[in-house]
């Protein structure tokens, strides 16, 4: 068994650190939960860099910060049928694959990754994601280095 390959919309589940957790000084999540890699960096002779975006059935309390994810696709990725964003307002950043990645079967690296964002969501997730960045930066949590 091996890791997938890394690519932006693939959804792993993933400990997110979110930004408050980081800055309260905590350096685990405390929730494995479904993310959007939205970027991969590829290095020479060294692993990928890798941007994640949380999903979460939280609803955003301004909209910009936040796309929702359909329900056919969540279905077809094998996500629960609540309502879930992603959420654009934060990020993690880490190495592929670091020590958060989750397997969903035990010993089966393969089964971090739940499955692929439609394309045509994968563009409008990118194009909000690049508006909502460009009006209010973000820094990403830094993980594993």
């Amino acid at each position: 068994m091996s890791w997938p390959t890394p690519q932006p919309g693939l959804v792993v589940r993933y400990s997110y650190l979110w930004e408050r957790e980081s800055l309260e000084g905590r350096d685990e999540g405390v929730k494995d939960r479904p993310c959007a890699i939205v970027l991969v960096v590829l290095r020479e002779e060294s692993s990928p860099l890798v941007r994640v975006l949380p999903i979460t059935h939280s609803a955003p309390t301004d909209p910009a910060d936040a796309l929702e994810i359909p329900l056919i696709t969540k279905q077809r990725i094998g996500l629960d049928t609540d309502r879930s964003w992603v959420i654009l307002s934060e990020a993690n950043d880490f190495i592929w694959p670091g020590p958060d990645l989750r397997p969903l079967t035990s010993g089966d690296l393969n089964s971090v990754a739940y499955g692929m964002l439609p394309p045509t969501f994968f563009r409008v997730l990118r194009e909000r994601l690049i508006q909502r960045w460009r009006s209010r930066p973000s820094n990403a949590v830094k993980r594993s280095e």
